[in-house]
């Protein structure tokens, strides 16, 4: 069949190649006579198959033995409460920079119990910037520091993780996680839903050092106690088997490709192209100021409403879906996580030049 141009944001674009094998060995699973779908989250089997998943998981991000890995779900949903009821208190907030909705609605989950504190919002200015670090204090009285290091609805990103010294570093990576190299020794805890760059939906990573561990308040339910988590050795309650084994695929897959170095090389010049079709003849408007520009998520306007309906209505015909800007800002977003290939960016540009031409 023709592949259809996926810029959706999330579930997202997976790679061909691993679409084919999952096909192949769905009926039949590494030759046990049954389905993956099938299998025990207490099997043997998938018992390798986690093994081979973390392991492609820790190797890829460069994480050691300090760092516990765990595969859970609810998605960063579930994470913007299970991080403040792990590790913060009214007295020790945790604090958070908000540059987009993802973070914004983190800080609410830590709210709500007072437990949250804003160090920098970018709301007023339409969410268009990365603070830099003079813009925002991180202060010892911090349980931690959260920020999102990439805004799928707003198009900006974290170029740099910020140095918060003793106070640990949380990061959402769920958009852009393995997509560049990142300063790891920077972090203590990172998360990411797997349903952009790691993998199908279900299944969220969480990769956190070890010494965090030992700062939970008791009297946690054992579902969000994440030290339930680890002394189970991950397997707490039946694991999402389906989509763990699929990101193994995909993991093993990046590294096939030649890891996140080349996917960082990959991405920079799928990103470039967009932006300098955008920048090209002031017929399109960037969303994100130039130096938060993110290579995951292109976010930008037509002239008008108007010209915006009819352009993505011009892309579908030509087999591009998933264009529409997040639906509480409108506008026109191109997704092009690490499984997006160069021929979609190209076939987008062409349709945006032929567009202009039409209506310029």
């Amino acid at each position: 069949m023709t592949r259809t141009h996926n810029f959706n944001a999330g579930p997202a674009i997976l790679p061909e190649a691993v679409l084919l094998e999952a096909q192949r060995e769905l009926a039949d699973t590494a030759g046990t006579g049954m389905s993956i779908l099938e299998w025990s989250h207490r099997s043997a089997e998938y018992d390798r198959v986690r093994a081979e998943t973390e392991a492609d998981f820790r190797s890829l991000l460069g994480l050691d033995a300090s760092w516990k890995v765990l595969f859970l779900q609810g998605g960063a949903s579930m994470q913007f409460v299970q991080v403040p009821m792990n590790f913060a208190t009214e007295a020790r907030p945790g604090g958070y920079v908000v540059t987009g909705v993802w973070a914004e609605k983190a800080l609410k989950e830590a709210a709500l119990f007072k437990e949250g504190r804003s160090l920098w919002s970018g709301k007023d200015s339409g969410f268009t910037r990365i603070p830099a670090a003079s813009e925002w204090r991180c202060t010892e009285d911090l349980s931690y520091v959260h920020i999102t290091s990439n805004n799928t609805i707003y198009g900006t990103q974290w170029h740099s993780f910020p140095d918060t010294g003793a106070v640990p570093l949380v990061v959402d990576m769920s958009s852009d996680i393995l997509s560049m190299p990142r300063e790891m020794e920077r972090c203590s805890l990172i998360y990411a839903g797997a349903q952009k760059n790691l993998g199908p939906s279900g299944v969220t990573v969480v990769a956190m050092r070890a010494d965090l561990l030992g700062r939970a308040r008791k009297g946690l339910p054992a579902m969000l106690d994440y030290a339930t988590h680890v002394k189970a050795d991950g397997i707490y309650n039946t694991h999402p088997t389906f989509a763990v084994w699929l990101m193994g695929k995909v993991l093993a897959w990046l590294k096939r490709e030649g890891g996140v170095a080349a996917m960082a090389e990959r991405n920079r010049a799928k990103a470039q192209l967009l932006y300098n079709e955008i920048d090209r003849s002031g017929f399109w408007r960037g969303h994100a100021a130039a130096d938060a520009r993110s290579w995951m998520n292109v976010t930008f306007r037509a002239p008008d409403e108007a010209a915006e309906t009819a352009f993505l209505a011009g892309a579908r015909t030509r087999g591009m879906v998933g264009l529409e800007g997040h639906r509480s800002v409108g506008g026109i977003r191109a997704s092009i996580y690490n499984a997006m290939p160069l021929s979609s960016v190209e076939a987008l540009v062409s349709w945006m030049r032929e567009f202009e031409a039409a209506r310029g």
